[in-house]
């Protein structure tokens, strides 16, 4: 069964990125406030000359934080490099990109949260003075050399900011955090996305794909892609909304867009749980799957829906997932209805 939600970018994404990806802020559709930020914050920018300030951007995957790093690059007419917090993992490699940056350019490095302490160490000075500091040697006779930086932007991007040391955040000029999208807004992003890659979509085709991309332009993209490859194999190609029902059927993913694993988690914790609560280890062990997609993945969106309560004691499924699952609460349950 195909992983529409899957955190990780897939090898698919980058082609998909590149026909989809918004070359102007008129092209990108949602995140209204952050946009109208940023805005005002390049202008200024542009006019005094100089770069912008350090940004973090925070939020589940898939909500476009790359996109809106690589806007930001562009409206300041600056290079951008790309790398991620799993990949720089010795000081050495840090010192290797921040030295061959040029003046203006952008770093924007994703997954930050992955960072290890010393890599986080060496980016305080690199940040807030644009200096970086070497250590040659080992013991008495090491030394200390401190080497200037060309003026460059950090971006940054995680999806579980509160992994982020306090230090770090904090030499963040401006911090955004990206929210899930309205229905319109992913019907908006499908309409484009159908006519950037040819494909002839109902609006109603649309708004049904939208309704069950989980509020994520990344997983609306996958499911038209994966709509128009059925409509293309049981019908002329046009992706109809009778094609998309049957599409997302064969998914089984449901009109709130939840999949198998999703179902699975709230089965588990009304089934085996009696409802909750019950530990986030204890969940990712009886569900089979690991704690951080339980995380970064399901539980934000579960969470976003009303499914799931997070209690001091552990996760609770709410009245609302007992009626989504056809399940009837216990006699006497004064469970949330949220």
């Amino acid at each position: 069964m195909p992983e529409i939600v899957a955190k990780e970018e897939k090898p698919e994404d980058k082609g998909l990125d590149l026909a989809l990806r918004p070359q102007k802020w008129d092209e990108y559709i949602g995140q209204e406030s952050t946009k109208e930020n940023l805005k005002i914050l390049i202008e200024a920018a542009r006019r005094r000359n100089e770069s912008i300030e350090h940004v973090l951007l925070y939020g589940p995957s898939g909500l476009g934080k790359t996109t809106l790093a690589y806007l930001i690059a562009r409206e300041m007419n600056a290079n951008i490099r790309i790398t991620s917090g799993p990949a720089i993992e010795r000081v050495g490699d840090l010192a290797s990109i921040l030295t061959n940056l040029m003046p203006r350019d952008i770093l924007f490095v994703d997954e930050a949260h992955r960072l290890n302490k010393m890599i986080e160490e060496v980016l305080y000075p690199a940040m807030e003075s644009r200096t970086l500091d070497i250590i040659i040697g080992k013991g008495p006779s090491a030394r200390t050399i401190q080497l200037e930086l060309p003026p460059f932007t950090l971006i940054a991007a995680t999806t579980r900011i509160g992994l982020l040391s306090s230090p770090l955040r904090s030499r963040f000029g401006v911090t955004f955090r990206l929210d899930y999208y309205t229905v319109a807004d992913i019907a908006r992003i499908l309409d484009r996305s159908a006519r950037l890659l040819g494909v002839a979509a109902d609006p109603d085709a649309l708004l049904l794909i939208a309704e069950s991309s989980r509020f994520t332009p990344r997983v609306a993209n996958r499911l038209l892609k994966r709509v128009r490859d059925y409509a293309e194999v049981h019908g002329d190609g046009k992706v109809t909304k009778h094609f998309a029902v049957a599409a997302l059927e064969l998914l089984h993913i449901d009109l709130l867009g939840l999949e198998e694993i999703d179902r699975r988690l709230l089965q588990t914790i009304i089934l085996k749980f009696n409802g909750g609560p019950v530990g986030l280890q204890t969940l990712a062990a009886a569900s089979a799957e690991e704690i951080e997609t339980i995380e970064e993945v399901h539980e934000p969106f579960l969470m976003q829906l009303g499914f799931i309560e997070r209690t001091p004691r552990g996760r609770l499924a709410t009245r609302r997932a007992y009626e989504h699952l056809g399940l009837a609460l216990p006699a006497g349950d004064a469970r949330l209805d949220l």
